[in-house]
């Protein structure tokens, strides 16, 4: 099974000509990297331009944020249904970044569902901002699981992709320690199978947070993760084309 590589670029580069570069250099590590899928999402604006400019099957793209309803009035925001015209294949949801900015259980719930209506792959992002000797993030993370999964037929379960990025490791100097990932992944993979039914065991669950090329490959041998959600590394050409040569043989 290939690794799932998922690049969000967040708000970088500075100019569709940057973006398109970022963009040949990922395209030039992914043809090279045989045993890895990368999935690149750009800021929106330049989500049109990237994926029309290249028709290869090296790489797909998805979209950092999308919102639940299909039309209305609500100002600088975009669509699933304008994502998918545009390009996108996937839709990162509940990013930690945007719950930060207010985003709800009840939000991720819709977009989830949206986002299966417009045939794009929901990445369903969940985390907990800080550890608790007695366990209370768990019951956070259940919660968010639990809204996620709320409006998702069981024909569909199947195609969402679970993304653990604890908040405290995002930015951080190092990333989790991939026991304490695996340990996770049991746990979320158990709440899924208790929400979902046994068709869980074979949803994806990626993991996120100050993740580069010198912990990667720890983290997928030891974390039992099928891939990366990557953010500041992914927008550093140099960066990217190291990550990726080095998970290319896991």
């Amino acid at each position: 099974m290939k690794t799932l590589l998922v690049a969000n670029w967040k708000m970088n580069p500075s100019t569709v000509k940057e973006a398109k570069k970022l963009l040949e250099t990922t395209i030039k590590a992914a043809s090279s990297s045989k045993n890895v899928s990368i999935v690149i999402a750009p800021p929106a604006l330049y989500l049109l331009s990237l994926s029309r400019s290249y028709r290869g099957k090296l790489v797909s793209f998805g979209v950092q944020n999308a919102h639940f309803e299909a039309t209305g009035s609500f100002t600088g925001e975009i669509s699933m249904a304008q994502a998918r015209d545009a390009g996108a294949e996937y839709a990162i949801i509940g990013h930690a970044e945007r719950r930060a900015l207010g985003e709800s259980n009840e939000d991720t719930s819709k977009k989830v569902a949206a986002a299966l209506a417009e045939g794009l792959v929901p990445i369903l992002c969940v985390g907990e901002k800080a550890r608790s000797r007695e366990g209370e993030h768990l019951g956070f993370i259940k919660d968010q699981l639990r809204a996620g999964f709320t409006n998702v037929p069981s024909s569909k379960v199947g195609r969402i992709i679970i993304a653990y990025e604890p908040v405290w490791a995002i930015g951080a100097e190092e990333a989790m320690n991939p026991r304490e990932m695996h340990e996770m992944a049991i746990f979320i993979r158990k709440t899924l199978v208790d929400l979902c039914g046994e068709k869980a065991m074979a949803i994806k669950i990626l993991y996120g947070g100050s993740i580069d090329e010198n912990n990667a490959v720890t983290m997928l041998r030891d974390g039992d993760v099928a891939g990366l959600l990557v953010g500041r590394a992914s927008a550093d050409r140099e960066k990217l084309a190291g990550l990726v040569r080095a998970i290319k043989n896991v």
